[in-house]
């Protein structure tokens, strides 16, 4: 991504850019940044509306700026039909409240991008190309730092899906080591990422 269109991309979303440094955390801010920079150039590898992924890389984590408390007493109001892990796992919770969230606090209405935002924590078994970038630039941001982050990366410039996969499974250990609740939607999508790879082997 060359610094102009970085830069055109940045000042078509400045007005959420803006909002978003001043109702996230600087930490929080940081790393939406980074989420949405990343997301723009996975889009711009592997075919996904740019525009479309820095906004939902700069928004995703909108839920966050609200206390755990707060977020379960939001799903209610807004009727959510959320799963028991998610609503035991608090971390979960900001991905689901957050954008739905998006429409009625900041205007966002494109669907793909709340979806993207939604699924950005579990994944789901049928993510779109929108759902991968945002769940993997998620993972690899620049800010990111783990056992492991570097290779997810180099996957990254290659292979979307078996990026993915190496991010995937790499959260899932992540999950058990620390004894949490795993998401059903998580392995599923683990699953079938390995099929379709397998699947893409034989052939």
């Amino acid at each position: 991504m060359t610094a102009e269109v970085r830069r055109d991309l940045f000042m078509d979303n400045s007005y959420y850019n803006e909002l978003m440094k001043k109702k996230l955390s600087e930490e929080l801010y940081r790393h939406s940044a980074g989420v949405a920079e990343m997301a723009v150039s996975l889009a711009e590898r592997f075919g996904a509306d740019q525009r479309k992924a820095y906004l939902a890389g700069i928004v995703h984590d909108y839920g966050k700026r609200y206390p755990k408390s707060e977020l379960r007493k939001k799903a209610k109001e807004l009727n959510l039909q959320l799963d028991r892990i998610t609503l035991l796992e608090p971390r979960l919770l900001h991905a689901p409240v957050g954008a739905a969230l998006l429409p009625l606090e900041l205007g966002i209405e494109d669907g793909e991008i709340l979806q993207a935002v939604a699924f950005h924590t579990t994944g789901h078994s049928d993510m779109s190309l929108m759902d991968k970038v945002i769940y993997l630039a998620d993972c690899i941001e620049d800010g990111r730092f783990y056992r492991g982050v570097d290779r997810i990366r180099e996957l990254a410039r290659e292979d979307l899906d078996r990026a993915l996969l190496a991010a995937v499974e790499r959260t899932i250990c992540s999950i058990l080591e620390r004894g949490m609740l795993l998401h059903p939607q998580s392995v599923s999508l683990r699953n079938n990422l390995l099929e379709k790879l397998r699947r893409g082997q034989q052939q």
